[in-house]
């Protein structure tokens, strides 16, 4: 069975009704404060999660990345003139 990413995608908001909820689940608090990383023990656990779904392309620097995309983890200096 050849499943790529948006079908595990699908799974996964069935599973847990969002991929929102999916990925709230990880955490206690967000969004999360860390400056100067590129990975977490979040992004590790994640990625570790969606690879063993049959996930591709979901190594821990990309999910980190994409969690600082969404806004989970706020990674910009406090003198940052961005508003979160």
């Amino acid at each position: 069975v050849n499943k790529d990413n948006s079908n595990i995608y699908d799974v996964i908001e069935k599973e847990f009704g969002s991929f929102k909820n999916y990925l709230l689940g990880y955490f206690k608090e967000y969004p999360i404060k860390e400056v100067g990383k590129t990975t977490s023990s979040i992004s590790d656990e994640l990625s570790k999660d969606l690879f063993k779904r049959g996930m591709r392309f979901v190594g821990s620097t990309i999910i980190y990345s994409y969690l600082q995309a969404i806004g989970l983890i706020n990674s910009h200096d406090d003198d940052c003139d961005v508003k979160l």
